[in-house]
């Protein structure tokens, strides 16, 4: 099949394989979603049933209405960060109508068309962010293998050696499935005791009900949640499309990034109605999906919000016996695969431009100390644009000739390379004005053939020489525009300097 053809629902439910493939996936994502969406709820000061609500929502909801196919949504630290402060100081109906508000921001900015800010989103810096959050899942873990009995690292490492190992005999059964299930029922058969998910918390017993915040409908009320939900709804929304772009790339597909968008905003409305959390799309889970486990459709993270539902509130006394050793092995693993390994390689660096690197680093660095994928972006994205002006700014050069022309000594000025505020600002002291001002040259040409001009700063400088040349007693001759750069002068010329 086609990368396409195996994103189709209708192709997964006529073959059998990709059914028991797509299903397992789900299976072995519910399962790796419990701890994390505790330990979200945790970070959120909210009962962890909320964030467990929240997962099995985002999940079934995108997958009906909108979505990466094979990208899991769910309760994140990302979001729970966000607005946490709101359940502190406000309480938990102002959280929910938060998570609800920021779903509405949410379809907004995909309705205004934010996600072709995506194309301006440079290689290095998504690098930097899948290299970050494989970094961050790593580190995650470790609070996992600090104080735990002894037998938790020969159980990670078994763990390991099965997640690793499995793939090169038979790809018929998820891996990560596999060593979940092996490791609870050697530690459950051999009564080994080791810590396990239902010391992260009580999972519910009960399905989510209808949630209505009691909160009052006024300005006030607005002004306390929006920063909040606007914060979350951004967040939400980068790390959401990083990671369809990141399966984009796995998969060798394209996804609809507006319908990913606008998903994400129904899918935390739903959520917050239901009293969840909210969430957006989760880097490890999907990679587990997509990686791990080889899931490419829709079905896969449907099942995972399902599975997830039915294995905390009717399973939840056989989900509370799964060592946390096991899917800890299982992040690591998925922390391993997500990194991308070539792009720290000697070969790769040596090969590199020093700012390409330098952007990426920096991207890592700031992801990882703030644990904001919304801040680490976002300064990498500006670094990646400072060093692009720098560098574009040493592009236009500007070379003097003189000639005679019809019995006329001529200064030409041939000006090469895009004009904006970075390269214009330098090109008012590249002519030599009093040389040209001397006997002996009766004309000031300069040839603008080979630059565009870009913004209000380049004809201000352009205004700017003109005068230049009048206080020193020369008209100077423009030639060469194109049309957009003369109609930007036309309009603009004579109207910036005064």
């Amino acid at each position: 099949m086609t990368p396409e053809q195996l994103m189709s629902l209708r192709a997964t439910f006529r073959s059998p394989r990709r059914l028991l493939t797509e299903s397992l996936a789900g299976l072995v994502v519910a399962l790796a979603l419990i701890p994390e969406a505790i330990a979200f709820s945790v970070i959120a000061g909210v009962d962890p049933r909320i964030g467990l609500f929240a997962s099995f929502t985002m999940g079934v909801v995108t997958a009906i209405v909108g979505g990466r196919p094979a990208m899991i949504s769910a309760a994140t630290g990302a979001v729970a960060l966000v607005i946490a402060p709101v359940m502190k100081e406000h309480g938990l109906d102002y959280l929910i109508a938060t998570i609800i508000l920021a779903g509405v921001f949410q379809i907004v900015l995909a309705v205004l068309g934010v996600t072709k800010l995506m194309r301006f989103n440079p290689r290095s810096v998504m690098i930097g962010f899948v290299n970050a959050l494989a970094i961050l899942v790593f580190m995650s873990q470790m609070p996992e293998l600090f104080n735990v009995p002894w037998m938790v690292y020969p159980i990670v490492i078994v763990g390991l050696v099965i997640v690793f190992g499995l793939p090169r005999i038979t790809a018929a059964i998820p891996a990560p499935l596999v060593a979940i299930v092996a490791i609870t029922l050697v530690t459950v058969l051999g009564n080994i005791d080791v810590p396990t998910v239902s010391d992260k918390g009580e999972l519910p017993d009960s399905l989510p009900g209808f949630f209505l915040p009691n909160v009052p409908l006024n300005l006030e009320t607005f002004q306390i949640i929006a920063p909040f939900a606007l914060s979350m709804a951004l967040v939400g929304l980068l790390e959401s499309l990083m990671t369809a772009k990141l399966v984009d790339d796995i998969t060798d597909t394209r996804s609809n990034k507006t319908r990913v968008s606008w998903g994400q905003g129904a899918a935390n409305i739903v959520t917050g109605f239901l009293g969840g959390l909210g969430g957006c799309a989760v880097i490890g889970q999907t990679m587990i999906n997509v990686q791990g486990s080889g899931a490419r459709s829709r079905l896969s993270t449907f099942l995972a919000g399902v599975f997830l539902l039915v294995l905390v509130v009717v399973l939840g006394d056989v989900v509370g016996q799964i060592p946390m050793a096991a899917l800890v092995a299982v992040m690591i693993f998925v922390s391993l695969i997500t990194f991308d390994w070539h792009s720290v390689r000697i070969s790769t660096l040596k090969r590199l431009p020093k700012s390409e690197t330098a952007v990426m680093l920096i991207t890592v660095a700031a992801v990882v100390a703030t644990h904001n994928l919304a801040v680490g972006v976002g300064v990498g994205v500006l670094t990646a644009m400072v060093l692009f002006a720098r560098r574009v700014a040493h592009f236009a050069t500007v070379e003097r000739t003189e000639l005679e022309l019809n019995g006329e000594v001529v200064a030409t000025y041939t000006v090469d390379g895009e004009l904006f505020f970075a390269s214009s600002n330098d090109l008012y002291t590249q002519f030599d004005y009093a040389k040209d001002s001397a006997e002996g040259i009766d004309r000031v040409i300069i040839d603008l053939h080979g630059s565009h001009i870009w913004d209000a700063s380049t004809v201000a400088v352009l205004d700017s020489v003109t005068e230049k040349y009048r206080n020193h007693g020369r008209e100077v001759e423009f030639i060469g525009l194109n049309e957009a750069s003369i109609r930007m002068r036309e309009r603009l010329a004579g109207k910036l300097n005064s």
